[in-house]
């Protein structure tokens, strides 16, 4: 067959083909504020195995008979303290939509190419945008999980998500995953320009700065996850770029749930421990965070920064994440089109 010669014959029903998508996944969010909303989005977070390792048979008593039925109106208020109240949606979909309109225009030169974006919990799901990105004729899809540093209970979830969907296509697009990228220069860029940045605006200058990730149980690093080394190579190779020492750039680890041991120091503990000792300037930034959300807006811009006030802390800054900015759109249209090359 020549180039000229149709794919198909005249008589063939149309078929939408020769596009390639790029499906940006974030953790979720809740639909709303409210019991039901909040219910049904901790349920599915919950009830996942790649976050809770327990057995169902001692994880779900606790979880139905409990969790479900006290946590959604806590988490609820938590959310309300920082809700988008303009677009009634949280940030973490704010962020998340603007990403993804943001970096569709960056990759026009690539007409082909379809950006979209869905959640790992809540709406839209990953099985759905796949869905319509099949539909769109995306014969190839680019599912990055957008995870700075790799967890099994983060960037793997979503990569299951996505097979346990194309399980259920009868004609399956071909599907790449986006590594972590936890080293990558165009990162650790963005985020030593976002902290000397956001210092500058400041009349005073941190004698601490705390980068908080996302904890996880010790159990899981014990068994092999790497995600422990790549913050912690995140945060040496981002002292390098800033010329400071462990000192002045910290490692600390948050939102640890359950009675487990999580990844130490915990960042509540840190922050309350350096006001006690006499620290009296910080800033905390969430590198392993694309959007901010409920863990950067609520549990430290607001929960840390008053824990650091009441301990005798005196000036407390939050840097907030990468986001939308030109910056943080440098970092993940670098990692697209980096594994896009062969397709585009």
């Amino acid at each position: 067959m020549t180039d000229a010669e149709p794919l198909f014959p005249a008589s063939h029903p149309p078929v939408k083909r020769g596009r390639i998508g790029v499906l940006l996944v974030n953790l979720g969010t809740p639909d709303g504020t409210d019991y039901k909303s909040m219910r049904r989005y901790l349920k599915e977070f919950l009830m996942d195995r790649r976050v809770i390792e327990w057995s169902p048979f001692y994880w779900y008593p606790i979880l139905f008979g409990i969790v479900l039925n006290k946590r959604p109106q806590k988490v609820g208020k938590a959310y309300e303290t920082i809700w988008n109240k303009e677009l009634d949606e949280s940030y973490l979909r704010t962020y998340t939509r603007s990403q993804t309109e943001k970096l569709a225009e960056r990759l026009r030169d690539h007409p082909d190419v379809v950006v979209d974006w869905g959640m790992r919990y809540g709406n839209p799901s990953i099985a759905e945008r796949l869905n319509a990105l099949k539909d769109k004729g995306c014969e190839r899809i680019l599912l990055f999980p957008l995870y700075p540093q790799y967890a099994a209970a983060t960037t793997a979830t979503v990569n299951d998500k996505a097979f346990d969907a194309l399980k259920a296509m009868r004609w399956q697009p071909a599907l790449r995953t986006v590594p972590p990228y936890h080293d990558q220069p165009a990162y650790v860029d963005a985020l030593a320009n976002s902290i000397t940045s956001h210092l500058a605006t400041l009349d005073w200058e941190p004698e601490v700065v705390i980068t908080s990730f996302h904890g996880i149980p010790q159990s899981y690093f014990d068994k092999g996850d790497p995600y422990y080394c790549q913050c912690q190579k995140t945060a040496r190779l981002l002292r390098d770029k800033l010329g400071w020492d462990d000192s002045k750039l910290m490692v600390t680890f948050q939102s640890r749930f359950g009675p487990e041991e999580w990844l130490k120091p915990y960042t509540d503990k840190t922050v309350e421990k350096l006001a006690q000792d006499g620290v009296k300037r910080i800033a905390v930034l969430n590198p392993g965070f694309v959007s901010d959300c409920l863990e950067t807006l609520e549990e430290i811009a607001g929960e840390a920064a008053e824990s650091f006030h009441h301990n005798g802390g005196e000036k407390f800054a939050h840097i907030p994440c990468l986001n939308d900015s030109d910056g943080g759109m440098d970092v993940l249209e670098a990692q697209v089109r980096r594994e896009l090359m062969g397709w585009i």
